[in-house]
């Protein structure tokens, strides 16, 4: 039940534009430390030429070079320590012991306790003009002494900034407490009613929450009061979070998105952070609809045991339950939720006055279908020979993701071989790819392996022919499939919501009708028939314990299933019945087990020449289809194989059933399409 895809308010970039952009960023980034980096080498090698190398003496090397008149010149500063400073410079370079190592030296420098007359006095005796100069460092020097410090903080403030801000706009470790919500403004939905089909009852439900939005005063003027949220169910690929957009689409006011998942992290209290965010949220655009999809993933049942007084889930459940119905009233939010696993999900969270409308979103029907089809098929070029009707009544039982798979699969075989539309041929591969897995060319099966499996295919095929309640054969093949080495496809004749209990024996004989064609005509047993018999088994078991079908436990149902809902799954069943009863339901399985196979291995030998027969063919063509079956069966010869593509499809024309059948000729359930052989 899904529509066209949503068309994007704003124009998305293109994924090359979003990759240059992020290497320009990053470019821009790695320049400005480049360009820090170069400042700094500049500033040092500034600071290095800017000084002379000076030699640190002692006061007597000092007092030796004084007397001697080898100092031309000096530079007297004075220290925070109250002592002079003097750099002096000689008049020739000079040789002296430093480190052990003799070193020329042209400038050098030494502390005196005390400038005096008396000193000055030799300092002029000695031919050397000196002057002085303030102790404070020059200004560039101080600026390197506090470069680093201000590197460091501006380091840290865009570090900062970075994390408040986020790479992609909003998720930081300083928001984890923050809604990941994303709002779509008013209209921002491309996806509208008109996309969804196979749903009508919800669509009908979720036009009253829409027209509600629009016109409240219309449903209140009576007392009414709005519903406080809507709970989409069903199985997976039905069309619930389509629905979701269609209402953001039709409503006209703000819609927030967001997943169950979003509210559970590692730290404690986020989630319930982010509930209230939301909300918060929500309140400012007011009125407005919030969506969650899975919301199993924080409305599970409490008291698991697991996780304690303090799991995170629970919290967050709790302040999604206050938040919902509490003591502050949240009017003009509607919240619509999404789930398959509507059994786990916390009694509290589906009472009137938080989730007051559970919508049903089931498989869809035959129109269903058909409409679902329709809207697939908008955008796809489809040859005149393609029949709808056909292919919606060849697809029980699918979802519309199933239906949405299934036209994109016959688009791409259609593409493979170069066709300029969509045709029938294309559309019966791609149910037969979809249902019955891919064709495995590659894997060659011996003579004695392929006429086996011949015969269990075909055993399975008479069965659900010649018995009076069996599902209608749609193909048999014994080319691999998935992982089988042989299928036999049915589809039902009509839409089916229970079964009574000769179907689910025909459907046991069915099953084992393989395993007795090999029992009959071979006189052995393989390991083909395992999936057969587990399906036989669970079949079985149910009709005992769990449907009330068998005449000697009676109507009693034994099997009690104790869920961890923590988990989602059965992961223990306690036996509540006695040992006594248990060895009653093993016996009545096996009866019931070993009947269906007696039932089939007699029906394998009434019909043996048919058998052969049948077997035969299948062989040959590998594939037979339910008409070819019939011809078979009526004991007429079968026509050439067809082997042009363009006769395979006349072929498939005439082999559809009409639109509307006759009431003289009622609806023709087996006339589909013959796959390619």
């Amino acid at each position: 039940m899904n529509g066209q895809q949503p068309r994007q308010q704003r124009p998305k970039r293109d994924p090359e534009e979003e990759q240059d952009m992020t290497v320009s960023r990053v470019l821009r980034n790695i320049l400005i430390w480049v360009g820090i980096l170069v400042s700094l080498v500049m500033i040092g090698m500034l600071m290095s030429n800017s000084q002379k190398q000076e030699y640190p003496l002692t006061y007597s090397q000092y007092v030796e070079f004084i007397s001697r008149g080898m100092v031309e010149s000096a530079v007297i500063t004075k220290t925070q320590l109250n002592d002079f400073e003097f750099h002096g410079s000689l008049r020739d370079s000079a040789t002296i012991a430093v480190n052990g190592k003799s070193v020329n030296i042209k400038h050098f420098s030494t502390k005196l306790g005390v400038v005096d007359s008396q000193t000055e006095a030799l300092w002029r005796a000695n031919g050397v003009a000196w002057s002085y100069e303030s102790g404070d460092s020059p200004w560039w020097v101080s600026l390197v002494q506090f470069l680093p410090w201000v590197l460091l903080l501006v380091a840290f403030f865009f570090v900062t900034r970075r994390m408040q801000m986020g790479a992609n706009g909003g998720k930081n470790i300083f928001s984890f407490g923050k809604s990941r919500a994303r709002m779509q403004p008013e209209g921002g939905g491309q996806v509208t009613f008109m996309d969804v089909a196979g749903a009508d009852e919800a669509k009908e439900e979720l036009r009253e929450i829409v027209e509600f939005l629009r016109d409240p005063g219309r449903f209140t003027r009576l007392g009414g009061k709005i519903p406080r949220g809507v709970l989409l169910l069903g199985p997976p690929g039905t069309g619930k979070t389509l629905l979701a957009r269609a209402v953001a689409g039709e409503a006209g006011v703000p819609f927030f998105t967001i997943s169950g998942a979003d509210f559970v992290e590692m730290f404690v209290g986020v989630g319930a952070s982010r509930v209230r965010d939301l909300f918060e949220q929500a309140k400012k655009q007011s009125p407005c609809i919030v969506f969650i999809d899975e919301i199993d993933a924080v409305g599970r049942h409490r008291g698991a045991g697991l996780g304690g007084g303090h799991d995170e889930r629970e919290q967050t459940l709790n302040q999604l339950l206050v938040e919902m119905d509490g003591f502050e009233q949240n009017s003009g939010i509607i919240i619509i939720a999404a789930t398959n696993r509507a059994d786990v999900l916390d009694p509290a969270l589906l009472r009137p006055g938080r989730f007051d409308r559970q919508v049903v979103v089931d498989r869809p029907d035959f129109n269903g279908r058909l409409g679902i089809l329709r809207v697939h098929t908008r955008k796809v070029p489809t040859s005149k020979d393609v029949n709808l009707e056909v292919i919606a009544k060849g697809t029980p039982g699918m979802s519309g993701a199933d239906l949405a798979n299934l036209v994109n699969e016959a688009a791409l075989l259609a593409a493979r071989r170069n066709s300029v539309d969509v045709t029938m041929f294309d559309f019966e591969s791609a149910k037969d790819k979809v249902l019955m897995g891919v064709e495995r060319k590659s894997m060659v099966m011996s003579d004695r392996e392929k006429e086996t499996t011949s015969y269990h295919e075909i055993g399975h095929a008479l069965a659900g022919k010649l018995l009076p309640h069996g599902d209608a054969v749609h193909k048999v093949t014994i080319i691999p499939r998935g992982r089988a080495l042989g299928v036999t496809s049915y589809l039902p004749n009509e839409e089916m919501h229970t079964m009574s209990r000769d179907q689910l024996e025909t459907r046991l004989v069915t099953l084992l009708a393989g395993r007795a064609a090999e029992r009959v005509v071979f006189n052995q047993l393989n390991t083909g028939a395992s999936n057969d018999l587990e399906r036989a088994t669970m079949i079985a078991k149910k009709m005992v314990c769990e449907f009330g079908m068998s005449d000697v436990i009676g109507p009693v149902r034994y099997a009690s299933q104790h869920d961890e809902v923590f988990l989602g799954r059965e992961i223990s069943q306690p036996r509540d019945h006695s040992e006594e009863t248990a060895r009653t339901i093993d016996a009545e399985v096996r009866r019931i087990i070993t009947d269906s196979e007696q039932r089939a291995e007699q029906l394998m030998r009434d019909n043996l020449d048919l058998l052969h027969r049948c077997s035969k063919a299948l062989m040959e063509r590998e594939i037979l289809d339910s008409a070819e079956l019939d011809v078979l069966i009526r004991g007429e010869e079968l026509t050439p194989m067809v082997k042009d593509v363009a006769s395979l499809r006349e072929k498939i024309r005439s082999a559809a059933p009409p639109t509307e059948p006759t009431p003289e000729q009622g609806p023709d359930p087996e006339g589909l399409a013959l796959s390619p052989t």
